[in-house]
């Protein structure tokens, strides 16, 4: 069983910034693939990015350039960097981790709100 704790949410101007993290129980924590998704209100669930076990990483096009994710195996924790916030970044930011030998698991999310 993986347990995710999300924080680092909150309220932000557009054009502003944030960091997420993501806090893992996970034993072998290095062999997830961790990503983040990100639920607006009304819409379905979607891929923001996804750093893998070996450390490749993958963006949305959406927010290609704009947000890092980044891993420290040693603390069992990912981040999400999110630069030049837009209205349209609003939404819950879920943490996701999967292995094939172990199955999915998702954390609880937490809110980012992009407004003036």
């Amino acid at each position: 069983q993986v347990q995710l704790v999300e924080s680092g949410g909150g309220l932000v101007q557009p054009g502003g910034s944030l960091r997420l993290s993501c806090a893992a129980s996970a034993s072998f924590f290095s062999l997830y693939d961790m990503g983040w998704y990100r639920q607006a209100p009304g819409k379905e669930r979607e891929l923001v990015s996804v750093c893998t076990s070996s450390g490749s990483t993958n963006y949305a096009d959406s927010v290609k350039g704009r947000f890092t994710i980044s891993r420290d195996n040693a603390k069992k924790t990912v981040y999400l960097q999110m630069n030049s916030l837009k209205p349209e970044d609003t939404a819950v930011y879920y943490c996701n981790a999967r292995a094939k030998w172990s199955g999915v698991y998702w954390g609880k999310g937490t809110l980012v709100t992009v407004s003036s």
